[in-house]
C-alpha cells in the first residue's frame, strides 16, 4: 500500500510540478490560440474543403479533426517534456533518480493527456455546436473513453518522439515531422482508403488511425471497438522506453544551456 501511495504521489505531484516549470510556453493567450483557436478553425476547414469533392460527410472531417486535435497538446507536450530537461540541464538527475521509470514518466505525460482530452472535447463540441452534426447521448461515455484512450497513445508517442529527439540538437524537428505525418496517414482529414497502400500500413503502426475510426463509428451509431484498448498498448509500452544515462551523456554537449530553437 505504501508503494502504491508513494506511485502516485510521484505520479501526480511529480508531474504536476514539473508541467508547470517546463511547459513554459503555455501563457493563457498562447494556449487559447494554439490549442482551442488553431484546432477549431482546422475542423472547419477541412469540413468546407471537405464538401466541395464530396469525398467524406461533415461528420468525417469534424469527428477526425476532433481527435487529431489532442496531438497538438501530446505530441509536443510529450516531446517538450524530454526536451527541456535536456535544456536546463535535469536530464541527468531525472535518470539517475533512484524512483521507477514508469511512475515518474508516467507524472510526465499525465498533463498532456488530460490537456489533450479537454481540448479534443472542446474542439468536438464547439464544432458540433457550429457545424450541426449531432453527437448521440448514449455514445458520449464511449468517445469520452475514445478520447482518454487517443491522449494517453498520443501522449507516449510524444515521450517516445522525445527519447528519439535527444540524438538531435533540435527536438522540434522531430515533433513537427511527426504531427504532418499523423495529420496525413492517420486518416483524420482524409478517406484512408484512397491513400497508397504503404501510407495505410504505416497509419496502422500510428495511436490516433484506430481512435479516429472509433470514434466515427460512435458517432454514427456503431458500438465501441474494444481492439482500439490492445492498439494503446503498443505506445503506452513505447513511452516506457524512457531515455537512458547514456542517451543523455551522449546528448549533453548538444543540449548544455539554454538555445533558441
Amino acid at each position: 500500500m505504501f508503494r502504491f501511495l508513494a506511485a502516485a504521489r510521484l505520479v501526480v505531484v511529480g508531474g504536476s510540478l514539473s508541467y508547470r516549470a517546463l511547459f513554459n510556453w503555455a501563457t493563457p493567450p498562447m494556449f487559447v490560440g494554439t490549442l482551442l483557436v488553431g484546432p477549431l478553425l482546422q475542423v472547419f476547414f477541412f469540413v468546407y474543403l471537405g464538401r466541395e469533392p464530396g469525398v467524406a460527410d461533415d461528420r468525417f472531417h469534424l469527428v477526425g479533426n476532433a481527435v487529431l486535435a489532442a496531438s497538438a497538446s501530446c505530441v509536443y507536450g510529450g516531446t517538450t517534456a524530454v526536451a527541456n530537461e535536456r535544456r536546463y540541464g535535469t536530464l541527468g538527475a531525472v535518470l539517475l533518480s533512484p524512483r521507477h521509470r514508469i511512475p515518474l514518466w508516467a507524472g510526465r505525460a499525465l498533463p498532456y493527456v488530460l490537456n489533450g482530452l479537454f481540448v479534443s472535447a472542446f474542439v468536438l463540441t464547439a464544432a458540433t455546436l457550429v457545424l450541426g452534426p449531432a453527437v448521440p447521448a448514449g455514445a458520449l461515455p464511449g468517445l469520452a473513453l475514445v478520447l482518454l484512450v487517443a491522449a494517453g497513445a498520443c501522449s507516449a508517442f510524444g515521450l517516445a518522439l522525445g527519447a528519439l529527439g535527444l540524438r538531435f540538437r533540435d527536438v522540434f524537428l522531430v515533433s513537427n515531422v511527426a504531427s504532418s505525418g499523423l495529420l496525413l496517414l492517420t486518416g483524420a482529414a482524409v478517406p484512408r482508403e484512397t491513400l497508397p497502400g504503404w501510407m495505410r500500413t504505416a497509419g496502422e503502426l500510428l495511436p490516433l488511425t484506430h481512435a479516429a475510426h472509433a470514434a466515427r463509428g460512435l458517432t454514427a451509431g456503431a458500438g465501441l471497438d474494444t481492439g482500439l484498448l490492445v492498439r494503446s498498448r503498443r505506445w503506452a509500452r513505447a513511452g516506457r522506453c524512457s531515455p537512458s544515462p547514456s542517451s543523455a551523456s551522449s546528448s549533453g554537449a548538444a543540449g548544455a544551456g539554454p538555445r533558441s530553437t
